[in-house]
């Protein structure tokens, strides 16, 4: 049996859309018989729960709170807790991981870069980026961005979006030999079906799932 990971979780405490708390949602994936989960909350630019008005500093640290509890919980139960953030432009949402606050703390001006310039900053500071749901349409979402130059993967698998919208992402991270990822895209305990990534071994920090996904390890 491998170990499964979900790269795609959202808190209340984090994301204005979530509907349980990060503690609720470490016991919930454990219960679920996963390894561990990456906390990917809206940020600053999306659906975030944090009052905006805050200095930068305070919001980032509200922005965290969601990671932070499921990681306590998470070490009282034996489930790995990684944080990353889910990053917005105009409704199309890209997974960032690898950085934390101390790098966000000094780089305020992320919040207003195009999606282009965003994703050099990050990736060139050492991020990995996954584009969740390249595919999904909605009314606040203009139109379908694809940035196959500035992203290192696509979320391949994202659990409650369906089979047209997670196979033509399928399509196109194959068209472009991008690296897959899944997620459930969780907002509350109990959500189903739930998705991630299986490894054939289990890792202990952010740094070892991303060097698993940059290595295409995850099991078939």
């Amino acid at each position: 049996m491998g170990y499964r990971y979900d790269l795609h979780v959202h808190t209340e405490e984090g994301s204005a859309c979530g509907r349980s708390p990060g503690a609720d949602m470490a016991d919930f994936y454990k219960s679920q018989g996963y390894a561990g989960i990456v906390i990917t909350d809206h940020f600053f630019t999306g659906n975030t729960r944090p009052d905006r008005n805050l200095p930068w500093k305070e919001w980032l640290a509200e922005f965290k709170k969601g990671y932070e509890h499921a990681k306590a919980r998470g070490d009282e139960i034996g489930l790995s807790v990684f944080y990353a953030w889910e990053h917005s432009f105009h409704g199309n949402d890209f997974l960032t991981f690898g950085l934390d606050n101390d790098w966000l703390e000094e780089h305020p001006e992320i919040v207003g870069l195009d999606i282009v310039d965003y994703l050099k900053l990050v990736r060139d500071a050492g991020a990995f980026v996954s584009h969740a749901h390249p595919f999904f349409e909605a009314g606040y979402i203009p139109y379908i961005r694809l940035l196959p130059r500035y992203v290192d993967a696509v979320e391949v698998v994202n659990a409650p979006k369906g089979e047209f919208i997670n196979g033509m992402a399928l399509h196109y991270a194959r068209s472009y030999d991008l690296i897959e990822t899944g997620g459930s895209d969780c907002h509350r305990v109990g959500s189903s079906p739930l998705a991630g990534i299986e490894l054939e071994h289990p890792v202990s920090s952010l740094c070892e799932l991303i060097l698993a996904m940059r290595n295409r390890e995850p099991a078939e």
